[in-house]
């Protein structure tokens, strides 16, 4: 079901369709499909589309035409897709969701852990008929006397092989596709936005704590279109508090600032490598023999071949680190290789 509001279209089911994206927030689309590692759009990453030709195939770009206009349904949420391809992609790329109470009681976890106490946003129950759920705190966030509010959104989390992103917001049950209200809501991002909710009151305090919850919150995806779901979801998840906030939509402006931190935030890469998805490559090197001659020999990433994180030859995803100067535009907003920023790791 959708509603009109200020001209501008409002979600209150699970798929975010491109054509309404591009409808609603002109030039936001095309932020939401950059990758900035390759200054190109992300790729598909999987072979799950190539029947609709050679444009839809593994390491193609995932370009607007190609999913807005008559091909306005290609991209959709996994509990939409057909039962057999969820199975393939479960197979192929152990895609597997995660309810919405799961990702609430690991959430609250890590909330346990930061405020030093249980049950802070909610408190999981289980439901007569044995399904669990949780009931959420009404009061507003205390918090310890060490912390304050501004410490917890600035916070910094990373949701890893995301998928469609549940953990960080919960928009909708990514199992059953049930649309879930933004009091119920229980991701990381989702936890920020209700705590700067509660301690801001202008649109200018809102705006640019909210700026900081999503510069804090990083997530990363190999396949192409879930990437794009959790980038669409992320994006309305703001545009939807905001107008719980104040009551209407907010400016196309800060619609395509947050979309832009988005798209550095939440990228394209194999988990397993730090790479992009299948960039790692086998090349010739021409090696001296005992005749004149050259004999070819092919030569095999090394990072592979050694399993070492740092040898890799594919291209390394490149992130930025918000609270950091970039040396060359001398703004904050460092960018680095996602691997530097592991510790601990063999190189």
């Amino acid at each position: 079901m959708l509603h009109r509001y200020t001209s501008e279209l409002i979600h209150t089911n699970v798929d975010i369709l491109e054509n309404e994206i591009r409808e609603a927030y002109p030039g936001v689309l095309e932020k939401l499909l950059v990758d900035h590692t390759t200054k190109q759009p992300i790729y598909w990453a999987t072979d799950n589309y190539v029947e609709l030709g050679e444009q839809y195939g593994f390491m193609s770009p995932i370009k607007e035409e190609l999913i807005t206009g008559k091909n306005g349904n290609v991209i959709m949420p996994r509990v939409q897709k057909d039962k057999e391809l969820q199975r393939a992609r479960a197979r192929d790329m152990a895609e597997v969701f995660t309810p919405s109470w799961i990702c609430n009681a690991q959430n609250n976890l890590i909330d346990d852990a930061w405020f030093g106490k249980r049950n802070v946003f909610n408190t999981e129950v289980t439901l007569p008929v044995g399904t669990r759920d949780w009931k959420v705190k009404k009061a507003a966030i205390t918090f310890p006397k060490e912390k304050t509010w501004k410490d917890y959104v600035k916070d910094v989390r990373l949701e890893m092989a995301c998928g469609e992103a549940p953990y960080v917001t919960s928009r909708y049950d990514t199992t059953t596709g049930e649309f879930i209200p933004i009091e119920r809501r229980i991701g990381i991002l989702d936890r920020k936005l209700r705590v700067v909710n509660e301690n801001t009151s202008t649109t200018k305090e809102w705006l640019d704590a909210a700026r900081i919850a999503y510069k804090s919150t990083y997530a990363f995806e190999w396949q192409g279109d879930n990437l794009l779901l959790a980038r669409e979801a992320m994006l309305y998840t703001f545009i939807e508090n905001y107008r719980l906030k104040f009551d209407k939509s907010p400016a196309l402006k800060s619609i395509e600032w947050i979309a832009y931190i988005i798209s550095w935030n939440v990228w394209q890469m194999d988990g397993l490598k730090g790479v992009l998805p299948n960039s790692c490559t086998t090349k010739p090197s021409n090696v001296m023999s005992l005749w004149p001659e050259f004999r070819e020999k092919r030569i095999q990433c090394p990072g592979c071949m050694k399993d070492e994180l740092h040898r890799h030859n594919g291209t390394y995803a490149i992130i930025k680190d918000w609270t950091k100067k970039d040396p060359e535009t001398k703004r904050l907003g460092k960018k680095l290789k996602f691997v530097d920023v592991l510790k601990n790791q063999p190189r």
